[in-house]
């Protein structure tokens, strides 16, 4: 089994996957290392990465990409309403206020929401993957952004599961890096720890990660972010510059044709990175819009003033990761650039003056996302030993629980897992209830969540239970912020003392740290302890006397239901497995019927030029003329008629054009090889005649008779056969003259075998080895 990382990119993807000599990037069915994160509808089919990307002009209405943009964000946000603008496929809102898409598949019309999506994108990955691999893929690690929000993990999760992938872990894009540098770091210092910061300049959007190395160990300590700067920012200051440009010269307005904004976007895409090596750079469009062609030009110098705004909001969360991670610039050892907008000159020297230092270039820039996520997969796999590297990550939100009776009070003031908290976490909660009660989970910190999430994440139900007293009882809940940095809910059970203890019931407003130490709290009546360091509880002790009561516990499993705000359900997620068959299928359909009309098509015009060079001498004309008459009827249908066909037809029409030249086809054929069976009957009757020199005469005279018939037999129908004309069906066939030999052989061995005496027991001979006149042995 092998095991990949995937790393979603909004514009590309790229596929890592764990070899036993290392990491390696897959090629794609182009050869490339990237695969363009784009999901094209044509007419009957779906095409994906590089194929969507040519189909997108076709079908601009029907072709989604950037769908990262759109995982798990609410429809009536306003930077979710500025991002859908640019695209050119229709939206809505859904029930749940998500996303939904709209486009025509098959003549009707098709509701998908961003997870499908996805979800097709990973498929073909994992399809590539295995053409790759030459193997199955299940096993995955799949890249994240560290600001994508609870609702965006699980998202990403449920694409994955419809995808019929196995995330083991939903990883940080700057963890990732960090663990692909880090893992192959000698240089490790003995003085202390080492601080590098990682600055991920991506097509969407800016991550900044900290992170401290020591030997064998890495950490991380914060993550930054700007969701909304990345290098397609870059491209949107090139496209307004040029369409102004464009509506003043040539009078067209790119705004209002999709296909005109797709190649304009396109153009200056590739503008932008000549301007990274050159000085100045022209654009040249033939027949942008309106059958007109355009011309532009503009210097980098000029690109960076239009450029400004954008360079100066790297440094925010530059200087949020090091606030964050509590370090100062001169504790920074090393800054390191990636990401695919990264590769702007402008950037690098912000990034100098900010950090006083030149950013290094030393991970591949577009890769390094992919093969950390691909080095995890294969330390959380059985399948591959990985050197021993502990790799600790850190949340990057603040998070907490209320219950009705309120926010649930920590020291942390209603924080459970506070920020920068370590992934995975487990904390036990325990609270006092008679009968069924909820805990919501949400975001304590709306400050620290990008703009438009919502600061719900989900509820929990607990019940229903019964206590055997009347008053309260004691529920411990198991809380985890698991793997993939999402909040759940493990277990909750009911724990009844069997024995009173006054001094316990009397003190439930408290909050335990640990599970030892109390700490006086006028809050709910709750206890938080730290999962990492549960112990069994102290037996009390009374406080008279000095004698010790026993006292027994028995815990009894509380069934917990779980509502994700705006998340799929279970019955979702196999309504959205049943779709993906009914595509794919439709989707395999297609591609046979395609090979089927190719095969046809390559049968015609491959017949046609055979039909008067190899196969001229084994048709007569009236074979020729008809066969030619129906290859130019057949030619014609095809791109007449035959034009969009099913795959039966196409496989008729080959099947009724190869009945005509099938017998042509097979005298051409058993011509070759009735040359060589010839050859090999004359070898055979040679070989016998040479083997029985040293038998009997009466033997040796049988063996000699058989293969004298046989040579007569071969002579007199290679005359007949000569006399005919290549156009008729031969009256000597190929497979005619291999049944005499194999007769023959079987004549003449039996005769061998049968005067050969047993070997004796100090020869070394095999059961198969030639019965010559110098291995027999007579009386």
């Amino acid at each position: 089994m092998s095991v990949v990382g995937f790393d979603i990119g909004n514009e590309n993807c790229v596929i890592g996957a764990a070899k036993h000599r290392g990491i390696d990037v897959l090629l794609n069915e182009e050869s490339n290392r990237e695969t363009p994160a784009v999901v094209s509808f044509g007419e009957k089919q779906r095409f994906m990465g590089a194929a969507g990307v040519a189909s997108a002009m076709m079908h601009p209405k029907s072709t989604i990409s950037q769908v990262k943009r759109l995982i798990g964000l609410n429809f009536s946000q306003p930077d979710i309403q500025n991002e859908l603008r640019v695209f050119p496929f229709k939206t809505s809102e859904g029930p749940d206020g998500g996303i939904l898409i709209h486009l025509q598949y098959l003549g009707e019309s098709l509701t998908l929401t961003p997870i499908q999506i996805l979800a097709m994108l990973l498929s073909h990955l994992k399809e590539t993957a295995e053409k790759n691999l030459e193997t199955a893929v299940s096993d995955c690690v799949i890249g994240i952004p560290s600001y994508f929000s609870d609702l965006q993990r699980r998202a990403y999760l449920n694409a994955a599961e419809i995808a019929g992938l196995k995330t083991l872990r939903l990883m940080h894009d700057g963890t990732a890096t960090a663990l692909g540098y880090g893992i192959y770091r000698t240089d490790s210092s003995e003085s202390g720890p080492s601080h590098v910061v990682f600055i991920d300049i991506g097509h969407c959007d800016t991550q900044v990660t900290v992170a401290s190395f020591e030997a064998g160990q890495m950490k991380i300590l914060s993550h930054a972010f700007d969701k909304s700067l990345g290098g397609r920012d870059f491209d949107e200051v090139l496209f307004n510059y040029f369409a102004v440009q464009f509506k003043e010269q040539y009078h067209i307005d790119v705004y209002s044709n999709a296909r005109a904004c797709i190649r304009l976007r396109t153009a200056c895409e590739k503008l932008k990175k000549v301007l990274s090596a050159n000085a100045e750079a022209p654009l040249n469009i033939e027949c942008l819009m309106d059958e007109k062609d355009v011309k532009g030009f503009i210097k980098r110098e000029e690109f960076e003033k239009l450029s400004i705004g954008l360079l100066e909001r790297i440094r925010l969360p530059c200087n949020k990761a090091l606030m964050d991670a509590g370090l100062t610039l001169d504790k920074i050892n090393s800054v390191e650039l990636v990401g695919s907008g990264s590769r702007v000159p402008a950037i690098t020297r912000m990034l100098t003056s900010f950090f006083d230092r030149e950013p290094r270039r030393t991970l591949n820039a577009s890769e390094c996302v992919a093969r950390g996520c691909a080095l995890q997969c294969a330390m959380l796999s059985p399948t591959f030993r990985v050197r021993d590297y502990e790799v600790q990550d850190s949340f990057p939100f603040s998070i907490g629980f209320s219950t009705e009776e309120g926010p649930i009070c920590t020291v942390s003031n209603g924080t459970l897992f506070p920020k920068g908290q370590p992934v995975p976490s487990m904390k036990v909660l325990a609270v006092h209830r008679a009968n069924t009660f909820r805990l919501e989970a949400f975001y304590t910190d709306q400050s620290e969540l990008p703009s438009g999430v919502s600061p719900q994440i989900s509820c929990f139900t607990i019940g229903p239970f019964q206590t055997s007293h009347a008053e309260k009882a004691k529920v411990k809940v198991s809380i985890q912020l698991n793997i993939h940095g999402i909040v759940s809910l493990e277990s909750a059970c009911l724990v009844e003392d069997q024995v009173d203890d006054p001094v316990t019931r009397g003190n439930r407003h408290s909050v335990e740290a640990g599970n030892t130490s109390r700490v006086s709290s006028d809050a709910v009546h709750n206890h938080i302890e730290d999962g990492s360091s549960l112990q069994p509880e102290p037996s009390p002790v009374s406080s008279g006397g000095g004698t010790r009561k026993k006292r027994s516990s028995r815990r009894l499993g509380i069934p917990v239901s779980e509502n994700v705000y705006g998340g799929m359900t279970k019955a979702d997620v196999l309504k959205a497995q049943e779709r993906e068959v009914q595509l794919t299928q439709q989707d395999r359909i297609m591609e046979q019927t395609k090979d089927r009309k190719n095969a046809l098509e390559s049968y015609v015009y491959d017949t046609r030029n055979k039909l008067f060079n190899t196969y001229r001498s084994f048709a007569t004309d009236l074979e020729r003329e008809g066969i030619s008459t129906n290859l130019q009827q057949t030619e014609e249908w095809l791109y007449e008629d035959g034009d969009d066909e099913s795959e039966r037809v196409y496989t008729g029409k080959l099947e009724d054009l190869k009945k005509l030249v099938d017998p042509i086809e097979s005298r051409y054929k058993d011509e070759e090889a009735r040359a060589q069976a010839t050859r090999d009957l004359l070898k055979c009757i040679v070989d016998y005649r040479m083997a029985v020199k040293s038998l009997p005469t009466s033997d040796r005279d049988v063996v000699n008779n058989e293969c004298n018939e046989a040579e007569q037999w071969l002579r007199d129908r290679t005359q007949q056969q000569d006399s005919l004309p290549k156009s008729t069906d031969p009256l000597l066939w190929a497979s005619e003259i291999k049944a005499k030999t194999e007769a023959l052989d079987m004549t003449c061995k039996h005769i061998l075998r049968s005067k050969a005496s047993p070997p004796r027991p100090e020869d070394n001979q095999g059961p198969d080895r030639p019965h010559t006149a110098d291995n027999m042995h007579t009386d």
